[in-house]
C-alpha cells in the first residue's frame, strides 16, 4: 500500500509541521520551558479531599515492588561503585565522565522507584520490615532535585574532592609536598615552630581557598534536595539517619559528661607545650595554637606523646619501631586485623579483597584519593579497601577500624540492599574501633611480638591512658563540632559572609585553640578537612567514640575479663565476636536501639564506660594540674601567637570587634579615620575655646571699670 514494509513516522511529522512550526515560535516567544524538570510537582487538593485516596494499601503488591528494586539495585550500585572505585584509585578526567555518568544512572533509579515507594500507603502493614523498607526508599535523597541541578550538584562535589585529592603545597625551590604522606609525616614529626606554620597555612591556603568558590551553591543545592524530601534542610535530613528526635540534646549531654577529661587534658598538654616552646607562643591560661599538636587538623594528638609523656623512663608504648625493625608491611597490617576478627569467631575477608584492594599508595605516577575507606560493591563477595597506608601503630589501628567496616559488610551482606547501613552511622565507625582498643593494649602487642613485657606498673599504665586519650579523649570536641558547625551552615544561622569566623568561634569554643596565623573570610579552613568537600556527615565519629566504649565494657564482660578496664583484650573471645554478629547481622533493619541491646544488654547511648575506661588518668591529670596551679579552659580567650596578630584582625574572623560592632576590617578602617578626624576637630575646638577664656580674663584683670563677666566667669567655674 505505501511502497515500504516497515513504519515509519514521517508523514506524520509532515501532517503537523505547520502546528509544530507555530507551536516552537510561541513557545521562543513566550520562552517556555520544555518538558517537566520539576516533575514532583502536584496541584494543591482541594479543601477537605481525603488523603492518601490514590495510594496503595496492598501488601503483597509491596513485597514485588521490593523484590523488583533490590533485584535492580544490586546491578546500579554495583555500577556506580565500580566507576567510584575506578576514579578514586586513578583520577583521570575520562573517569570522571564516567563516574558523572553512572550517577545520573543511579539518581534515575532511586527517582524511578522512590516516586514508586510514594505510592504505597505503608500505615496499616503487617510486616514491619517492610514497612520500614519502603519508608526507606520513599527518601529520593540528592536525586530529588530536577536532572540539570542535580548535574550541577554532582559536578561541585567531584570538583571539591578532586580539588582536595590533588592539591600539594610547594617551597620556593619548586618541591611540592602531598597531603599523605608528606604533611602528614611533617606536621608529626616536626617541632618546628615554622616549619608547622608553613605546612598548616600552606595546606588551607591551597585547598580551602580553592574549594569555598564552590561551597555555598553546594550547600544550597544540599538544602533544595533536603526540602524535596520533606526535611527542614540538609542538617535535618543527615540528622534523621539516628531516629532520635532529641538527637542534637542528647549528643549536648555525652559532650558535657565527657567535658572534665578534655579540659584536664588540654591543660596538662598547654603546659607541656609550653615548657617546650616558650612563653611567647603559649600562653597558659588561654587557648593552643592548632599547629602544634601533631596533626594538620589537630584532631589527634598522639603524635606529640613524645612531649607530653608523664613518665619519661617508664617503658615505651609505640610499636611503630618494632614494626619496622620486623620489616611489616601494609599487607601484614592488614591480615594481622583479619586474625583478630577470625580469632572471635567472625568471618574471614574474601581472596577478592588481598587482590583488588588498594593498601598503600600507588608508585606508578597515579593521583588518587587517599584518604581511608571501605567499600561494599553489593555483590556479596566483593569488598575492599582504599588506604596509603604507612607502617606505624597509627596506621595499625585505621587498618582495624577500616576492616571493621568490611566485617560490618560482610555480616549484612545477606539482607535486603536497602538495609545494608549500619544501626545508625555511628555503628558502622565504631565496630573497628573496639578491637583497637584491644589491639593497643600493651597485653597484646606484646602477644603479637611488638612490644616487650612491661612490669604492670602504675607509671606504664598511665603512660598507655595518656597515649589513648590524645587519640580518643582530644577527638572529642572535635568530633562534635564540624557537624554543629555544617547544621548552621545549612539552617542559615551561618552565612558564607562569616564562613571562617564561625569556624574559629566553634573550634575555640569546644576545642580550647587559636589559628597560629590570621584568618580572613577570604579563608575557608573547614574546606581543609576532607569530609566537607566530600560531603560525609561528621557526627557519627562522635558517637562512634562514645558508643565503642560501652562496646568495649560489654564484650569484656562476655570475654571474662577482670580488673581495669583499659587492660581488657578480648582476642579470641568467641562470645564477645558472637554478641558482634549478632548485631551487625541486623545492619539497618531494625531501629539501632536493638542491635545495641544485643551487645550491651540495654538500649542507651552512655559515656559512663569511657569515663571508668580514663579514670585512672583523669585522678592523675587533676592531681597534677592543681600540683602547678593550672586554670582549666581559656579565660584569656583572645590571646594568640604573635604570628596571629595583624593590624585590625581577630583570628578567624576578617572581621573586628569595632566600638561594640562587628565590622569589616575595611568597615573598620572607614570608622578610625572618621574617629581620628573627630578627635582632632574635638582637640581644635577645644583649644580655640581656652584661648578665648584666657582672652577674657586677661582683659578683666587689665580693665576693672568694665561690668563683670557674670556669664563667662559662672562658665569658668562649671567647666
Amino acid at each position: 500500500m505505501v511502497g515500504s514494509d516497515s513504519l515509519d513516522a514521517q508523514p506524520l511529522l509532515n501532517y503537523f509541521q505547520p502546528v509544530t512550526q507555530w507551536l516552537q515560535e510561541q513557545n521562543q516567544q513566550n520562552r517556555e520551558v520544555l518538558g517537566w524538570p520539576e516533575y514532583q510537582w502536584r496541584p494543591p487538593m482541594p479543601d477537605n479531599y481525603p488523603e492518601g485516596i490514590d495510594l496503595v494499601s496492598d501488601e503483597a503488591e509491596a513485597s514485588r515492588f521490593v523484590e523488583e528494586y533490590d533485584r535492580r539495585s544490586r546491578v546500579v550500585w554495583n555500577e556506580y561503585a565500580e566507576a567510584s572505585w575506578d576514579y578514586n584509585t586513578n583520577i583521570t578526567k575520562e573517569g570522571s565522565k564516567i563516574l558523572l555518568e553512572k550517577n545520573v544512572q543511579m539518581a534515575n533509579h532511586t527517582v524511578k522507584y522512590g516516586t514508586w515507594a510514594r505510592k504505597f500507603d505503608v500505615t496499616n502493614f503487617q510486616n514491619a520490615t517492610m514497612k520500614r523498607m519502603i519508608k526507606k526508599i520513599q527518601d529520593l535523597e540528592r536525586a530529588a532535585l530536577p536532572v540539570r541541578e542535580l548535574e550541577q550538584y554532582n559536578q561541585i562535589l567531584l570538583d571539591m574532592e578532586t580539588t582536595y585529592s590533588v592539591a600539594s603545597v610547594c617551597h620556593s625551590n619548586g618541591t611540592c609536598l602531598q597531603l599523605e604522606p608528606d604533611l602528614t609525616n611533617l606536621m608529626a614529626t616536626s617541632r618546628n615552630y615554622e616549619e608547622l606554620l608553613w605546612a598548616w597555612k600552606g595546606w588551607r591556603d591551597k585547598v580551602g581557598r580553592s574549594i569555598l568558590p564552590y561551597f555555598p551553591q553546594y550547600v544550597e543545592l544540599s538544602n533544595k534536595a533536603a526540602r524535596l524530601n520533606g526535611y527542614e534542610d540538609g542538617g535535618d535530613s543527615w540528622r534523621s539517619m539516628y531516629e532520635m528526635p532529641f538527637l542534637e540534646y542528647e549528643l549536648e549531654q555525652l559532650f558535657q559528661e565527657l567535658q572534665p577529661l578534655y579540659l584536664n587534658l588540654h591543660a596538662y598538654v598547654r603546659r607541656a607545650l609550653y615548657r617546650f616552646y616558650g612563653s611567647e607562643l603559649i600562653n597558659l591560661e588561654g587557648p593552643i595554637p592548632a599547629h602544634l599538636l601533631g596533626n594538620m587538623w589537630a584532631q589527634s594528638w598522639s603524635n606529640i606523646y613524645d612531649l607530653v609523656v608523664p613518665f619519661p623512663s617508664a617503658p615505651r608504648m609505640d610499636a611503630t619501631e618494632a614494626m619496622i625493625k620486623q620489616g611489616w608491611t601494609p599487607q601484614r597490617m592488614f591480615k594481622e586485623a583479619d586474625n583478630f576478627f577470625t580469632s572471635l569467631g567472625l568471618l574471614p575477608v574474601p581472596p577478592e579483597f588481598w587482590n583488588k584492594s588498594m593498601l598503600e599508595k600507588p608508585t606508578d605516577g597515579r593521583e588518587v584519593v587517599c584518604h581511608a575507606s571501605a567499600w561494599d560493591f553489593f555483590n556479596g563477595k566483593d569488598f575492599r579497601i582504599k588506604q596509603c597506608t604507612t607502617v606505624n601503630m597509627e596506621d595499625l589501628v585505621v587498618a582495624h577500624h577500616e576492616m571493621g567496616h568490611i566485617q560490618y559488610f560482610m555480616q549484612y551482606k545477606d539482607l535486603p540492599v536497602t538495609f545494608r547501613e549500619g544501626a545508625n552511622p555511628g555503628f558502622h565507625e565504631a565496630i573497628g574501633d573496639v578491637l583497637a582498643l584491644s589491639v593497643s593494649t600493651p597485653k597484646h602487642l606484646h602477644k603479637i611480638n611488638l612490644l616487650s613485657s612491661g612490669d604492670g606498673s602504675y607509671e606504664e599504665d598511665i603512660n598507655f591512658l595518656m597515649k589513648m586519650a590524645l587519640d580518643k579523649i582530644a577527638f572529642v570536641p572535635f568530633s562534635y563540632l564540624v557537624d554543629q558547625w555544617r547544621w548552621r551552615v545549612f539552617d542559615g544561622s551561618i552565612t558564607k559572609e562569616n564562613y571562617n569566623q564561625e569556624w574559629w568561634s566553634l573550634r575555640l569554643k569546644y576545642q580550647g585553640l587559636c589559628p597560629p596565623v590570621a584568618r580572613s573570610q577570604g579563608d575557608f579552613d573547614p574546606g581543609a578537612k576532607f569530609h566537607i568537600p566530600s560531603s560525609v556527615p561528621y557526627i557519627r565519629y562522635f558517637v562512634s567514640f562514645v558508643i565503642q566504649f560501652q562496646f568495649h565494657e560489654a564484650l569484656c564482660q562476655a570475654a571474662g575479663h577482670k580488673g581495669p578496664l583499659h587492660e581488657c583484650d578480648i582476642y579470641q573471645s568467641q562470645e564477645a565476636g558472637r554478641r558482634l554478629a549478632d548485631a551487625m547481622k541486623l545492619g539497618f533493619s531494625r531501629p539501632w536501639p536493638e542491635a545495641m541491646r544485643l551487645i550491651t544488654g540495654q538500649p542507651n547511648m552512655s559515656a559512663a564506660a569511657m569515663m571508668t575506661y580514663f579514670k585512672p588518668l583523669l585522678d592523675w591529670l587533676v592531681t597534677e594540674n592543681t600540683r602547678h596551679g593550672e586554670k582549666l579552659g581559656w579565660p584569656l580567650y583572645n590571646w594568640m601567637p604573635n604570628s596571629a596578630r595583624s593590624e585590625g584582625s581577630f583570628p578567624g574572623s576578617g572581621r573586628v570587634s569595632f566600638l561594640g560592632l562587628n565590622l569589616e576590617e575595611q568597615q573598620a578602617r572607614v570608622g578610625q579615620w572618621v574617629l581620628l578626624f573627630l578627635g582632632v576637630a574635638l582637640l581644635v575646638a577645644t583649644l580655640g575655646l581656652a584661648y578665648r577664656l584666657f582672652s577674657i580674663r586677661h582683659h578683666s584683670l587689665h580693665h576693672p571699670h568694665r561690668g563683670p563677666q557674670f556669664g563667662s566667669e559662672v562658665e569658668l567655674r562649671h567647666s
